[in-house]
């Protein structure tokens, strides 16, 4: 037994011997075939790694270090920490055994300590790439400010490492700087250094700086090394969509569905469905689609009135003003505006006017009308300085007047012909057009109508009057020449 327990020793002996003699190349791939040994056989490891550091060896910085990465990298942070003392004993100035130093403490929690030595491998060695890109990475998240200007400082000295371009990439990424993001991984992500991931990240932040062309290419680009890859067939349906290049955008929409690997679906992926089938009036299909959204994501409420516009556009009133009314009562009451409570008066007027008559009866459209002019109402109070409340109120009211016999829109537009007219701006002529027509033509009929005669004097100079302010705003405008060549 002795004499094989001597026969190893000497073994072992020949081994050390071998490694001090041996070049770099030859004593890493034993470092890679230590970092299984540890895993599977402690012991021998602990031998081995003990023979690889003798003779000249024994200050072998790069070595030593390796040799105390492969440890920490198998969680054996007693071992990692034995060999970073010995890295260090040998060059107490060693920008790799601090920086292994630094990985260290990051595995145990300790991002402060981490953080120290690894400006302490900056110190020793201003070019130690590393240590910047690992400071960085403590610091994206915390103070991604000062892990920016610590990887400019390492672009300044090596304007080729694309580790820093990849990792201000991610950082910019990370605080929604997709401008920047984009223009750090343009530096790096189309050459052989860029991963996949990389190259989707890339598109995604072209896409969300609204750079669609250039998101769109760099999807396809994905696309051509694999084709059922949910990430880039995403990205071309959004990109497609965007750019209303629309029957692309259906078949991109196909295949993400349908034929992508892994797909992890958001309700987002169906809120972009959804637009698309909007935008080809398939409003029925779009709505399905936006259901599956707020399926995805109740907190998601705005998806309601997407629902609500769908339900618009094909008319249908009914179940618009039900979609729109989720929305509304989800939110706060701070937040309950009265530009939102003007849509259900806009909602409201419209099903009051839709000229379906299949779909509303004559009563449903009077009350449509009177909930409409309810809304604009209560507009007009509480925002007595904007001219919509009561404009609408206008517009409600000649709805459920359509002959102009009772006058109900008058004092409404009065009221906005007044207000607007105090304003002098050119941008509030269409709307003033509008007060004059309706009262040039109330006038107008007043003159043959004596019963309409209850507010105010209806004569001919009365309706002149508001033709001829029309002509003042549009000269060529052709209503207002006919009722001026009428009145006699």
């Amino acid at each position: 037994m002795k004499r094989v327990q001597m026969f190893l020793a000497g073994a072992f002996i020949a081994v050390g011997s071998l490694y001090a003699q041996t070049p770099a190349s030859e004593w890493k791939a034993g470092v890679v075939k230590l970092k299984e040994t540890i895993q599977a056989n402690p012991a021998q490891a602990a031998e081995e790694a003990e023979q690889m550091i003798k003779g000249k060896n024994k200050k072998n910085i790069e070595l030593l270090v390796a040799i105390g990465e492969a440890y920490l990298e198998a969680g054996k942070i007693p071992e990692a920490q034995q060999y970073a003392a010995l890295a260090k004993k040998a060059n107490g100035k060693s920008a790799d055994a601090a920086v292994l130093e630094g990985d260290i403490a990051l595995k145990q929690k300790n991002a402060g300590l981490a953080s120290q030595k690894y400006e302490e491998a900056i110190y020793f060695n201003p070019r130690c790439a590393a240590a910047y890109l690992k400071f960085a990475d403590i610091y994206k998240m915390a103070n991604s400010s000062l892990a920016i200007e610590k990887l400019n400082q390492l672009k300044a000295l090596q304007p080729s490492n694309t580790g820093v371009d990849k990792k201000l990439a991610e950082i910019y990424y990370l605080k929604n700087d997709f401008s920047k993001a984009a223009d750090a991984y343009s530096r790096f992500a189309m050459g052989p250094a860029a991963t996949e991931e990389d190259l989707v990240k890339y598109a995604f932040a072209l896409f969300l700086n609204h750079d669609f062309e250039k998101s769109l290419e760099v999807a396809n680009m994905g696309l051509q090394k694999n084709p059922r890859h949910a990430a880039f067939n995403r990205l071309a349906m959004y990109n497609y969509t965007d750019l209303k290049r629309f029957d692309e955008a259906m078949k991109a929409a196909d295949i993400f569905f349908n034929e992508t690997d892994k797909a992890d679906y958001s309700y987002l992926d169906y809120m972009y469905y959804g637009h698309l089938l909007e935008d080809l009036k398939k409003y029925d299909e779009a709505v399905i689609q936006y259901e599956k959204a707020v399926q995805l994501d109740p907190s998601n409420t705005n998806l309601y009135k997407n629902i609500s516009a769908a339900y618009e556009r094909k008319n249908d009133y009914k179940k618009a003003i039900s979609a729109y009314r989720k929305y509304y009562s989800s939110l706060d009451k701070a937040k309950q505006t009265p530009d939102l409570q003007f849509q259900f008066g806009r909602l409201y007027y419209g099903a009051g006017t839709q000229s379906d008559s299949l779909t509303i009866t004559v009563e449903e459209r009077k009350q449509a009308l009177a909930s409409a002019d309810s809304v604009f109402q209560a507009i007009a109070v509480a925002a007595p300085d904007s001219y919509l409340g009561n404009f609408w109120r206008a517009r409600a009211n000649s709805a459920l007047d359509p002959e102009t016999t009772l006058g109900l829109a008058k004092p409404f537009y009065e009221e906005v012909a007044t207000l607007l007219e105090s304003k002098n701006d050119p941008r509030y002529n269409a709307a003033l057009v509008e007060c004059y027509s309706y009262l040039g033509y109330y006038y107008l009929l007043a003159i043959e109508n004596p019963a309409l005669k209850t507010e105010a004097k209806a004569n001919k100079e009365t309706s002149r009057d508001y033709w001829s302010k029309i002509l003042a705003i549009d000269p060529a405008n052709a209503t207002a020449k006919r009722a001026l060549d009428g009145i006699k």
